[in-house]
Formats: C-alpha cells, sequence, structure tokens
C-alpha cells in the first residue's frame, strides 16, 4: 500500500456497503489507501465479490463483516468487530437505511419503528460505540436526503423525511460534542440515485420523472455520491463540520 494515498493508515467502516452508494464508499475509501469494512447483511456474495475486488488492486484492505443494521445489538458489536480487526476506527459512514412510501392512511406503528430504528436509533448509537475509538481527525459521516429540502417531496415520504429531518439535527449537536475532541461530524444528502433501494416499486416512468427534475436530466450513479466522502475523509477538510451537504446535481435547489 502506498504511505502517499489521502487515507493511508486509516479504517473506515461502511454499513449497508455491499451494493450501491455503500459499496461505491467503501472502494472510493479504499482507492485513497484505507482499510475498510464491508458491511453487510443478506447478500454475502456480493459483499465478498467487493472485498476481492479491492484486495487485488492493492490499495487497501478490506474485510466483511455480517451486522443487521435494524438491531442495536448488532450494530454497535460491528464498531467492536472492526476494532479488534483492524485495531483502531477512523472514519464511520452510517449509509444503511430503510427508504418507504405511504401514504399517511396506510402508515402503521410498525412503519414508524423500523424507519427511526433503522435511519435514526441504530446510527446515533453506533456514533456513540465508536466515539471511544475515533481520535482527533477522526471522521463521522451521516446519510440525509434531498426530501427535506426539495419543496416538490410527495407526501408519501412522511416518514422517511422525518428521519432524515431527526438524522441532520444530530449532526448538528454531535459536531460540537464530537467537535471538540477534532472529530468532524458531517451529513450527506443525496437525491434520487441509481440504486436498487431508490428502484424498488417504481415504474420506469417514475424514474423518468425524478431524472427530469435534475438539470441533466438524468440519474446519478452511486460512484458520484462516493467522491464528497473521500474528501471530506481528509486531512484538508478538517474544518468542514456539522454540515448538511446536498449533492443532488441541482435537484432540490
Amino acid at each position: 500500500m502506498s504511505e502517499s494515498l489521502p487515507l493511508s493508515g486509516k479504517v473506515a467502516l461502511i454499513t449497508g456497503s455491499s451494493r450501491n452508494i455503500g459499496a461505491a464508499v467503501a472502494k472510493r475509501l479504499a482507492d485513497d489507501g484505507a482499510s475498510v469494512v464491508i458491511n453487510y447483511v443478506g447478500n454475502e456474495a456480493a459483499a465478498n465479490e467487493l472485498v476481492e475486488e479491492i484486495t487485488a488492486e492493492g490499495k487497501g484492505k478490506a474485510v466483511a463483516i455480517k451486522a443487521d443494521m435494524s438491531s442495536l445489538a448488532e450494530g454497535t458489536k460491528l464498531i467492536e468487530e472492526t476494532v479488534q480487526h483492524y485495531g483502531q476506527l477512523d472514519i464511520v459512514v452510517l449509509n444503511a437505511g430503510l427508504m418507504g412510501n405511504k401514504p399517511l392512511d396506510a402508515i402503521t406503528e410498525k412503519d414508524f419503528d423500523d424507519h427511526f430504528n433503522i435511519n435514526v436509533k441504530v446510527p446515533l448509537f453506533m456514533v456513540k460505540a465508536a466515539s471511544k475509538h475515533l481520535k482527533a481527525g477522526g471522521r463521522v459521516f451521516f446519510f440525509s436526503s434531498a426530501t427535506t429540502l426539495f419543496s416538490g417531496v410527495p407526501p408519501n415520504y412522511l416518514i422517511y423525511t422525518a428521519t432524515k429531518g431527526a438524522v441532520e439535527q444530530m449532526t448538528r449537536v454531535l459536531a460540537k460534542d464530537l467537535g471538540a475532541r477534532g472529530i468532524t461530524v458531517n451529513s450527506i444528502a443525496p437525491g434520487p440515485t441509481d440504486t436498487d433501494l431508490f428502484r424498488n416499486g417504481k415504474s420506469e416512468q417514475l424514474i423518468q420523472f425524478f431524472a427530469n427534475l435534475h438539470p441533466q436530466k438524468r440519474i446519478p450513479k452511486a460512484d458520484e455520491i462516493a467522491p464528497i466522502i473521500a474528501f471530506l475523509s481528509r486531512d484538508e477538510a478538517n474544518w468542514i463540520n456539522g454540515q448538511t451537504i446536498f449533492v443532488n446535481g441541482g435537484y432540490a435547489v
């Protein structure tokens, strides 16, 4: 591994990273020299394939660890397993999430609990568990969404958008708490991105509708989101803290 790479010597944990945006982030951080943990819950084959791809390139190390991000116990255990494997933890990317969409009259208490558990509760307590391992220069990333800004958000994204609003407020407060120790906390807020999570349950006509809302009339790929996390993980980004950064190609402005 080249010591000249910007993230050489860093260890990054990316939740929900066997596919989609999480996988793109893991690969990009590894390309920059980080040792990464690929987290998965069901798709072991995809996780192992990504590990092989990263290690074959020789720029970074990678390991796949199974953990269900709907479980507080498994989420906090994943932090400890990362430290046990690599001996340290420097970058935490809380990418795993749930995005359901139902009109108000169809929402159930379980829908509410599931969304807030996976999108808010488990990430928060994972940060709490990680905070005892993170040192000055450490990084924490939450994922928000352009739905918190976009005035045309459909009403059936109520619970999902509420969870992302909570994430943005956690980012602001934790940036003060952990920022006192030189650890930055930021949220990344993509717009519609070409992933399985986004496409699930949508017709091609609806996907094209979202594409037309972008100035470039297209849906971005996951590897167009990953570079902002790579940049913010570098030492040069030490002064960017407590921000929600919208990476949406002008979709929500």
